[in-house]
């Protein structure tokens, strides 16, 4: 029985994380109406990736690194980005040089991501948000 009670626990965690985010999407975030590319990662969490992101309010473009996309593409979907994240763990390194050099060319902001863990790219979005709130 005490299992059960455990499992209720974390599932109302869940739900209070759940509510947390869409108090987040309802207007309190200062990522609303920004645009984000996400460079390499996991195919399968892209779908997970853009709904952390639209939690903030925000738009996720993926580029997967040069396994199927073109790696130049890289180059015409960042003037139009406010920032880029890549996991470093999950990127070729081609891919992440160009990534570099284009956001200095652009004057976007780079952000390695210490792994592709949907937590990793919600850590960092929280962490923008938080600083953009104090400023």
């Amino acid at each position: 029985m005490a299992r059960k009670g455990k499992k209720g626990s974390n599932r109302e965690a869940r739900d209070t994380a759940g509510e947390d985010a869409d108090q987040t999407s309802a207007g309190r975030s200062k990522l609303d109406g920004r645009s984000f590319l996400y460079v390499g990662g996991r195919d399968c969490q892209v779908a997970h990736l853009r709904q952390i992101c639209s939690n903030f309010g925000a738009e996720l473009i993926h580029h997967d690194g040069g396994l199927r996309e073109a790696v130049s593409r890289i180059d015409t979907v960042l003037p139009s980005v406010d920032c880029v994240f890549c996991p470093i763990d999950c990127i070729s390194h081609d891919a992440c040089l160009r990534v570099k050099t284009g956001c200095k060319k652009f004057g976007k902001a780079f952000i390695p991501l210490r792994n592709g863990s949907k937590s990793s790219l919600e850590r960092a979005l929280q962490t923008m948000n938080e600083r953009d709130t104090s400023r």
